[in-house]
């Protein structure tokens, strides 16, 4: 399908120009890949960012469901003899699937319902005479339509299903629908009752055993615990709109008062309202909601994740990895400085063997014999007693010591990456690797995982798993690309989100590897089975080459663009390697001179910027993080106290810290800041090094409350607004209902 066509409303939509949507739209067309419109091709977009790109190939695909629901129904139509002039063009003027939808609903077929019944008594002309206020008196009308042989049997009878068949006309009125849509919009309420019985198994929920709250306010999160107490049969919900502003609306649509007699009319109205309208809008509204709450949670969901993907790294070091354990004791790894496992062993420092100076003796002769210089503890269980331990003994080298998230490892110990890896290991050996290779380089170790099993989410499995999949993609995607891929090391794994390549490509990548050795230039890729020339236009510029013969092999300028900087060293009268290593005659080169109609400003920006610092990496320099010494266990913390802490999530309703206790505690919204604050990702990042304040401990329901504000108090308006309802505004909430409505 052409998606050009929509450059004009997605222009309009996004507050772009349709210059750059459509040259957008095209570049996606011909195969060209988010990152790689972002990064080189931004003459062409007007330097349009991933997150713009994105939204532009989204709503084209929306636009494009749209039109392909559109073909179908007027194929249908076409099919039942009812395509006139006038509906069609109603057809294709539908900006929106509810509208499209509510043109089609009296045509769509139906199960046999009340009003087909009553049709089928031969009440349709009855109905219409009432409908249209033509009767003076509707029993007399109805007089004429009682017929034995029809089973109508009475006035009565004949005027009920009457009734009935102007209730489904109501229905199945398009103004009607779209004016109660906005009543069920602005006024609806969400109402939870707990089912009988269900009160001690879904204890959790005891917040919303009788909880009420206008729709439009309602924060995604709490949506989403909503939905899971009903899913878990522990909740019923209710969405109420106001009634009398829906009948109200209806009759002012379908009655004219300036005509005859509406009395049998204004009967079938609440019938419509109560039998056809309120559980089909109540359907719609509970869509919106949910759309809206997965939409919200699917972006707090990415942005951590992009924060974890993207966290410093330590870089090339020889590493000794620790998971922690009591009775299984401590599986323990050595890796060499690009994550190969050199040796591995098990050691008991803890209880209940506590074999402390063997352990410490075994530990001490890896280090010296692999030359360890950073040492990796999980931060699972009994990870600050095994923290503890190895930071009581004299190590060789004095390596860092070092706790790391190991959330996940296990999931990727028992995986078929895992397996492929580690044939000759068990998960025990593989989740120890994973967490040592963490430390060394996230990015590169995470994309082995699933990101629904890193922890970073909120309400995951909830969300529409197939949306979910594609941000998280999306996400991954981005940050791969972002950092770059050294092609001679990397995992098939990493490979994989690499601009252009996918699995496949990425198998061949490093089979070629293994079978011929290191690629000695980008060029060489050309040679890797079915990597055309589309592809490696793709992935070139995000894949390094070490000390390459070309040293522009290791950066991010594109080999499209290689010619141009030859040309100015050229101009220059210097090496290539001369003007990537001497500033002072970097500083003489003149970028306008090298303009064209392919090549603007930005990317000859881009590629200054590169030469300086060829192949450097994005992400923020490793800083050594420690928890407080003296606190290892909750039942060590007391409030008041003060503590350093990692954020590990990051929610709507607040971002949880670890602080070194095998729990983490909970910064609620409203003690992030002495400011109020309305979204947390403003304030916090997952793996942002914090100072937290202990506010309250539960031992046995092993919750922790902090506080990241000061200790000063706050200003009265600060105060003020901390008491509002966390969550989006009441016109961010309704803004983005009406979008879910229409769009849906």
């Amino acid at each position: 399908m052409d998606y050009t066509s929509y450059s004009a409303l997605i222009a309009k939509e996004l507050n772009l120009s349709e210059k750059q949507v459509a040259a957008t739209l095209t570049l996606l067309s011909q195969g060209d890949t988010v990152p790689f419109i972002a990064r080189y091709r931004k003459e062409v977009t007007q330097s349009l960012d991933e997150v713009a790109i994105s939204n532009i190939r989204d709503r084209s695909e929306q636009l494009g469901e749209l039109d392909k629901r559109r073909e179908a129904i007027i194929k249908s139509l076409e099919t039942q003899e009812k395509l006139t002039d006038e509906l069609l063009d109603k057809i294709k003027a539908a900006d929106t699937m509810a509208v499209l939808e509510d043109i089609y609903l009296p045509y769509k077929p139906k199960r046999r319902t009340k009003a087909t019944i009553a049709k089928e008594k031969g009440l349709e002309p009855l109905a219409k005479t009432l409908f249209e206020q033509e009767a003076d008196s509707a029993e007399q009308a109805a007089e004429a339509y009682i017929n034995a042989g029809k089973e109508v049997n009475s006035v009565e009878e004949a005027l009920e299903g009457a009734r009935h068949i102007m209730a489904e006309w109501i229905n199945e009125n398009a103004e009607v629908r779209n004016s109660l849509r906005k009543i069920f919009i602005n006024t609806a309420t969400i109402t939870s009752k707990v089912i009988p019985g269900k009160e001690e198994e879904g204890a959790k929920y005891k917040d919303y055993f009788d909880w009420s709250e206008s729709i439009k306010d309602i924060p995604s999160h709490r949506m989403l615990a909503l939905r899971r107490g009903e899913k878990e049969l522990v909740l019923s919900l209710t969405i109420e709109p106001d009634a009398d502003a829906a009948l109200s609306k209806i009759e002012s649509k379908v009655i004219d008062h300036g005509k005859g007699n509406a009395e049998q009319l204004k009967l079938a109205i609440p019938d419509a309202y109560k039998r056809l309208l309120k559980p089909s809008l109540e359907t719609e509204v509970r869509l919106a909601t949910k759309n809206s709450a997965d939409e919200a949670a699917i972006q707090v969901f990415a942005d951590n994740l992009r924060e974890l993907l993207l966290a410093s790294p330590l870089g090339s070091k020889r590493v000794l990895s620790l998971d922690p354990g009591f009775r299984t004791g401590c599986k323990l790894v050595c890796l060499d400085e690009q994550g190969k496992l050199l040796e591995h062993t098990t050691i008991y420092p803890n209880p209940p063997q506590k074999q402390i100076g063997q352990s410490a003796n075994t530990v001490y002769e890896l280090c010296e014999k692999h030359k360890i210089e950073a040492i990796a503890i999980g931060n699972g269980t009994a990870s600050r007693e095994t923290e503890q331990f190895v930071k009581s003994i004299k190590l060789p080298g004095n390596p860092l010591i070092l706790m790391v998230n190991e959330s996940g490892a296990s999931i990727y110990s028992a995986s078929e990456v895992a397996r492929d890896e580690f044939p000759n290991h068990d998960v025990t050996v593989r989740g120890s690797v994973s967490i040592g290779r963490r430390l060394m380089d996230p990015l590169a170790e995470l994309v082995k995982i699933d990101p629904k099993s890193i922890g970073v989410g909120q309400y995951q499995h909830d969300v529409d798993q197939s949306q979910l999949k594609k941000s998280l993609d999306d996400t991954v995607i981005s940050c791969v690309n972002q950092v770059g891929v050294e092609v001679n090391t990397a995992s098939k794994e990493l490979l994989t989100y690499v601009s252009g390549l996918g699995s496949t490509l990425a198998g061949n990548i490093v089979a070629y590897r293994n079978e011929h050795g290191p690629f000695k230039s980008r060029a060489a890729l050309k040679q890797v089975p079915r990597l055309g020339p589309k592809a490696y236009e793709q992935a070139a510029g995000f894949l390094r080459i070490r000390d390459a013969k070309n040293p522009l092999d290791a950066s991010a300028v594109h080999p499209e663009r290689y010619e141009l900087v030859n040309s100015m060293a050229k101009d220059l009268n210097c090496s290539l390697d001369e003007l990537i290593q001497k500033k002072d005659i970097r500083s003489k080169i003149n970028l306008k001179q090298y303009t064209s109609e392919e090549v603007g400003l930005p990317t000859l920006t881009d590629i200054l910027n590169e030469l300086e610092k060829p192949g450097r990496d994005p992400r923020e320099k490793f800083e050594v993080f420690s928890f407080a010494d003296d606190v290892h266990e909750i039942s060590d913390l007391k409030p008041g106290m003060k503590l350093p802490g990692i954020v590990t999530n990051v929610t709507k309703f607040g971002a949880f810290v670890d602080i070194g206790v095998h729990q983490d505690g909970l910064v609620h919204i409203s003690h992030l800041s002495n400011q109020f604050v309305s979204d947390p990702g403003e304030v916090v990042k997952v793996q942002q090094k914090v100072e937290v304040r202990v506010l309250e401990v539960d031992v046995d329901r092993k919750r922790i409350s902090l506080s990241m504000k000061d200790d000063a108090p706050q200003p009265k308006r600060a105060k003020r607004q901390e008491a509002k309802k966390e969550g989006k505004s009441s016109d961010d909430m309704l803004a983005m209902l009406k979008s879910k409505f229409n769009n849906r």
